[in-house]
């Protein structure tokens, strides 16, 4: 269907609806659910799409990325593959910030005249459109960031989109929560008086999304799809070396934007260059109303100390802990631990850094630790699915980084080296297994603060000062996810509120199939805002409900 004959809008409410519904049920009872399968198996999708998808990847190399976007003035493309260290190729236009603004604004007031539930049923649409070019952009996760291929098909893929029609679920919640209009009546001194009321959903303005370089998808769709439910057109600006998953998105959300009449400059991509950022003059625009950052705690502290007069959303980072007070059963602890530490080599915001052992327990898991982590390492076609690559110099400057400050603390023992594994498809892949290192707890300053990259430290300390120590680390530097093992009711007690105190989630006693540091969308809150990890969750009523005001008017009834 061409632009000439747009789809029936009715039509794609209807298609939606259901889906919508069960999305609205999962949030409120918390309950397992997905419409996607997160599985790259040509079971489920059949033989061609692997392949039609990777040609689809493999076709852009090198190549000018299609996007009819305003007031372009150059083309632009900095990415380089973990997996081949050599460039993709890929350019993509770069707009003035002034031309996209202004086309997003010319585009608002049609969109927002529109009904929620059509908003939300094209939001949804969007997602089903990505989730069916969701081969090609597994291939454009690994080559940007170094995901691994069954992770960048499920966490970047599926696992992301969940989370992007969670917060559209509360998105649609919060709005039906408006009554569109009311009666009023009271006597005041005798007299009657009737108002009809109207209240009219209004949003905010231009919402700018600020992507990460690790893991683009995974917070742009709840941000995005947020924005737009509510009525308000999104600039996304991705991390400039890892472009092409976002481009991706933007070319696909565009195309449903068009097919149903609308104007695509509702969603637009702004791509710049690391010598030349321009987030800031995006952020500063008074247009811009809305700001979701994921990325680094030195930006997104100087945005929460900065940003006045706009909604501000963010996730950064912090120190990721687990205490092991005792378990029942040491060695599946320290192998959920392993699995959680070596997964995508530690490059995630969830990845544990900082595990506490009972002094008379450290040294018998931390052998069991790693051998665990041997046992990843050292079968290339396992290493290859859990690790991935490792995206850029940052990560493993962070380890080597740590390796030379062990010079300057003699108490510090080195458990495992870090070292390349060998990729079995992409030899010339950078990889780097984790750096293991046992440390004195009286001295945190080596570990108390995120190094994002493959490094574990095992602290020998008591169970109650470890809890105390990674809450008070929480409090200060933030945490996304925590973790416990204790066979102790009493000690999990005692621990439980002290977490909730410094806003920390927390797992207790997790093993098995499950990954320790897997956050399910419609069930997991992801990040409490009550740290410095982040002022935002994924997803809650607070991550949608100003984006939108409420404008009423009043008058008399009619007789």
């Amino acid at each position: 269907m061409d632009a000439r004959s747009p789809a029936p809008r009715d039509a794609v409410v209807a298609r939606h609806a259901d889906l919508i519904e069960s999305a609205l049920d999962a949030i409120r009872t918390r309950r397992a659910w997905s419409p996607f399968k997160d599985s790259p198996s040509t079971k489920i999708h059949g033989p061609d799409k692997p392949v039609a998808g990777k040609a689809a990847f493999e076709a852009q190399l090198g190549q000018r990325f299609a996007l009819d976007l305003p007031g372009v003035t150059e083309w632009v493309g900095a990415e380089v593959s973990p997996y081949t260290q050599q460039p993709l190729g890929v350019t993509y236009p770069v707009s003035t910030p002034e031309a996209l603004i202004a086309a997003a604004q010319a585009a608002m007031p049609d969109w927002a005249a529109v009904s929620p539930d059509l908003r939300a049923a094209l939001c949804v649409e969007m997602a089903v459109r990505l989730y069916d070019v969701n081969f090609e952009m597994a291939h454009g996760v690994m080559h940007v960031a170094g995901q691994s291929y069954t992770q960048a098909f499920s966490g970047s893929g599926p696992n992301a989109l969940d989370r992007g029609i969670e917060a559209l679920a509360y998105a649609v919640k919060a709005m039906r929560d408006v009554a569109p209009n009311g009666r009023y009546e009271r006597d005041f001194a005798g007299e009657r008086v009737v108002l009809d009321k109207t209240y009219s959903i209004v949003p905010r303005g231009v919402g700018l999304v600020i992507c990460c370089a690790s893991f683009p998808t995974w917070n742009a769709y709840p941000a995005m799809f947020a924005s737009l439910a509510t009525g308000n057109p999104v600039i996304v600006k991705p991390h400039p070396i890892a472009v092409l998953p976002m481009a991706i998105v933007v070319r696909e959300c565009r195309r449903v934007l068009a097919d149903h009449g609308f104007d695509p400059n509702l969603v637009t991509l702004a791509v710049d260059t690391l010598e030349a950022p321009v987030a800031q003059h995006l952020v500063d625009h008074p247009a811009v109303q809305i700001v979701d950052f994921t990325g680094s705690p030195r930006y997104g502290g100087h945005l929460e100390r900065t940003v006045t007069g706009k909604l501000l959303f963010t996730e950064t980072a912090g120190v990721n802990t687990v205490v092991v007070e005792s378990a029942g059963d040491m060695d599946a602890a320290a192998r959920a631990i392993a699995r959680a530490s070596c997964l995508f080599s530690a490059q995630m915001c969830t990845s544990p850094q900082v595990i506490y052992v009972r002094p008379d327990l450290a040294d018998a898991f931390g052998q069991a630790l790693v051998e665990q982590i041997d046992a990843i390492a050292g079968d290339p076609a396992l290493a290859a699915g859990i690790m991935g690559a490792i995206q850029g110099a940052v990560s493993l400057k962070a380890v080597a980084d740590v390796r030379a400050a062990l010079d300057q603390h003699p108490k510090a023992r080195v458990l495992r080296e870090a070292a390349p594994y060998v990729h079995p498809q992409f030899p010339e892949a950078r990889t780097l297994t984790p750096l293991v290192v046992a440390v004195d707890g009286s001295d945190p300053a080596l570990y108390a603060e995120e190094h994002f990259g493959p490094v574990l430290f095992v602290v020998r300390m008591d169970g109650d000062a470890a809890v105390a120590e990674a809450t008070r680390l929480a409090r200060e530097h933030g945490s996304i996810s925590s973790y416990l093992y204790s066979t102790d009711e009493a000690f999990i007690d005692r621990a439980t509120p002290l977490y909730e105190q410094a806003g920390a989630n927390l797992t207790v006693n997790l093993t098995g199939a499950m990954w320790i540091n897997f956050a399910a969308a419609y069930s997991d809150y992801h990040v409490s805002g009550l740290n410095p990890a982040g002022n935002a969750c994924l997803a809650d009523l607070a991550f949608v409900a100003s984006r939108f005001r409420i404008v009423q008017r009043r008058r008399p009834a009619a007789a």
